[in-house]
């Protein structure tokens, strides 16, 4: 097996950097699609909320409607003990069994209200739910209709983007297997822990890119000799001089019009 060619300090700058550029364009590929993913996946919780609870209000209806029927079938017996108990009383031998019916006609009235009384308070509850239903269904569409504008935008963005994203992956591992591994960990690792994803910076204005420190000219003319590799003290990113940063941005753009 051929051993892997070893690489000049400035071979490796630029394959670094030029791994830097290639992840950085997935990252504006990703920040471009910004939070949708995570907005439709809300969405989605939302309308199957919204949908289990109108499905709850609807199973609640169907049990008020039975105690309803219940009630009302009650009424319907309790109305035909009174004219049973009514007849009865035309055939009585004395007063204690007179007196005996008539209570028990009493008692059967008062079912009669007390049923009569659950049944308005029953409606009232069912007046209520279907009112909330009403609303929550009115929530639900407008969730939903929120979520197709959505899924539409996210389902766009993924066509004209979704392709180019693998394929730049798929560099970006090709690239790194040219790289010693000790400095692809190292480029992870500052990649990881910085704000922007910026491993790999130049030099701007005597300063590195992205910050307000002042980079020594001694270092700067360090840094444009390419002979070793430089970080910066302040953030810890890597720095290249201007003109291999450019160089390279202009082979790498070549590069992403083929993709």
């Amino acid at each position: 097996m051929a051993k892997k060619k070893e690489l000049t300090v400035e071979e490796r700058l630029r394959a670094l950097y030029d791994l830097q550029l290639i992840d950085s364009r997935v990252d504006e590929i990703r920040n471009v699609r910004g939070e949708l993913p995570l907005e439709v996946r809300d969405l989605e919780d939302d309308v199957e909320g919204f949908k289990n609870r109108v499905q709850k209000l609807k199973d609640n209806l169907a049990d008020i409607d039975d105690q309803i029927k219940s009630k009302k079938i009650h009424i319907e017996e309790a109305t035909g003990l009174i004219k049973k108990y009514t007849e009865q009383q035309k055939n009585v031998r004395n007063n204690r069994e007179f007196n005996s019916l008539t209570k028990e006609v009493e008692f059967q009235e008062l079912e009669i209200q007390l049923a009569e009384k659950h049944i308005k308070e029953f409606s009232a509850q069912l007046e209520q739910k279907n009112t909330v239903i009403t609303t929550t269904k009115e929530r639900l569409e407008e969730r939903e209709t929120h979520l197709k504008h959505k899924k539409a935008d996210l389902d766009a963005i993924l066509a004209e983007t979704e392709k180019e994203e693998k394929l730049l992956l798929d560099k970006s591992e090709e690239y790194k297997k040219n790289i010693e591994e000790r400095l692809v960990k190292a480029y992870t690792k500052i990649r990881t822990n910085v704000k922007n994803g910026l491993a790999i910076v130049p030099i701007e204005r005597g300063a590195s890119g992205g910050s307000y420190f002042t980079i020594p000219p001694q270092v700067q003319m360090e840094i444009a000799s390419r002979k070793k590799i430089i970080t910066d003290e302040h953030s810890g990113r890597i720095l290249v001089d201007a003109v291999l940063a450019e160089e390279q941005k202009e082979i790498m753009e070549k590069l992403f019009t083929k993709l």
